[in-house]
């Protein structure tokens, strides 16, 4: 009988539990660890730790451990919050591979998009220049820096603005009539949650079957808009006609990101604009 490839998803939240369910129906042996591990979904097997803690988690699983999936995420939105989150909680992780004498195949790290500081719709692929403005995308560049000097085969994926219907952020904000500037036009870059986790799954398998990976890849879809254009789609969608007097809030930048490398490795988003992940939306739905 062939061996099940293993995966440990670190920082197994909303994207990475999607991920464990796909590689769990692919066959593949799936460990989630997270503070509250005890409410991943069957099939993912649960590991209750801390990424703060540099002691190895107690269920931390002994043995072979073909993949690290580092999917961490902030829970404090500050720069020591970032750090933790990502620089030392990836450190702590490296340390409890060591400890176990664990050699995986690859570590993938969740990254982001935010690495990229250019302002003024320039398009961005995984060669562009990373000088960040902000704190989040010099402390994500830290991490990658980590990340690449672990020993391990290292791919990041820098993913764009996460996003999902059933987690109406973005609705409500066109809910309440917030305004967009439109010139310039402020390029806005996104991927459903479900494409993200499709990504990441596709990287996994290609490199169980021995394809060779580059060690970055851009998780977006196929459609860098001037957010004005989703928000007046979406006010469309919404049947809201109203404006209010505040500005939406975003982050810096306006820049369009290619997903020309990924797709070259055969991945397709499910989703390729966010006219197809909005599709659904209506006046009446929550999302």
């Amino acid at each position: 009988m062939a061996i099940r490839p293993s995966v440990m998803i670190a920082g197994c939240g909303d994207v990475g539990s999607r991920l464990g369910l796909r590689m769990s129906r692919a066959g593949w042996t799936v460990f989630g660890l997270r503070r509250q591990a005890a409410s991943l979904p069957v099939p993912i097997l649960p590991v209750r730790g801390d990424l703060a803690s540099p002691t190895v988690p107690r269920g931390w699983p002994n043995g072979r451990l073909d993949y690290l999936v580092y999917a961490a995420s902030a829970s404090q939105h500050d720069e020591a919050g970032y750090r933790q989150a990502y620089v030392e909680g990836l450190r702590n992780a490296l340390g409890w591979l060591q400890q176990r004498d664990q050699q995986p195949r690859r570590l993938f790290f969740l990254s982001s998009t935010g690495v990229y500081g250019q302002h003024a719709g320039e398009w961005i692929d995984e060669t562009s220049a990373t000088e960040p403005t902000g704190y989040t995308g010099s402390v994500m560049l830290e991490a990658e820096a980590l990340a690449l000097a672990s020993g391990l085969p290292t791919t990041r994926v820098r993913m764009a603005g996460l996003y999902d219907p059933a987690r109406p952020w973005m609705q409500n904000q066109v809910r309440a009539g917030l305004r967009v500037d439109r010139e310039p036009p402020q390029y806005s870059n996104r991927i459903h949650r479900d494409d993200a986790a499709g990504l990441l799954a596709c990287l996994l398998e290609k490199d169980l079957a021995g394809a060779p990976l580059d060690d970055c890849y851009l998780g977006v879809d196929d459609d860098p808009a001037p957010l004005h254009e989703v928000v007046d789609f979406l006010r469309e969608r919404l049947g809201v006609t109203h404006w209010a007097e505040q500005t939406m809030t975003r982050r810096a930048g306006s820049k369009r990101c290619s997903n020309a490398r990924a797709r070259a490795l055969g991945w397709v988003p499910q989703y390729p604009s966010y006219r197809n992940g909005y599709a659904g939306v209506r006046p009446n739905a929550k999302g």
